[in-house]
């Protein structure tokens, strides 16, 4: 018989976890020729635009070749324009176009259904504990990958 223990690992977990609800977005997005990678840039485009790449990356939890990507692929859609900085020449700054903003505008609800279907369930309490353990779980792995 073969064990099951990774089965129940929290790394194992997490990953499919993770996997399922990706999964699940991406069907609920798909209608807006968004995956959710670049739903997440608009989303936080449309809370501070006028940022650069660099800062974009950060608020997004991404690296420069990832953001680089999902940029190039939103720019081919339409979805943002780059303005050069009026204070550093080498920088773009960023913001949604007019189709960007009204689409982002579309998707915001319908990311919120696929996330509350996942989370069906769940009270107001154990989601507020489940932000605060994954965030523990988070600041834990920064913490040992700074040391």
């Amino acid at each position: 018989m073969i064990e099951h223990w990774h089965d129940e690992s929290i790394g194992f977990l997490l990953g499919k976890t993770y996997r399922k609800i990706l999964l699940h977005v991406t069907a609920h997005l798909r209608e807006f020729d968004l995956t959710p990678e670049q739903f997440s840039v608009l989303f936080c485009l449309s809370k501070k635009e006028g940022i650069n790449q660099k800062e974009l990356a950060l608020r997004t939890a991404k690296d420069q070749p990832t953001i680089t990507r999902i940029l190039d692929a939103l720019a081919k859609k339409g979805f943002i324009e780059k303005k050069v900085s009026e204070t550093d020449r080498r920088a773009f700054l960023l913001m949604l176009s007019p189709k960007g903003r009204e689409w982002v505008e579309l998707a915001t609800p319908v990311e919120a259904r696929a996330i509350a279907e996942a989370v069906e369930g769940l009270s107001e309490a154990e989601l507020q504990d489940l932000r605060r353990i994954l965030l523990k779980i988070a600041d834990n792995v920064n913490r040992q990958t700074k040391e």
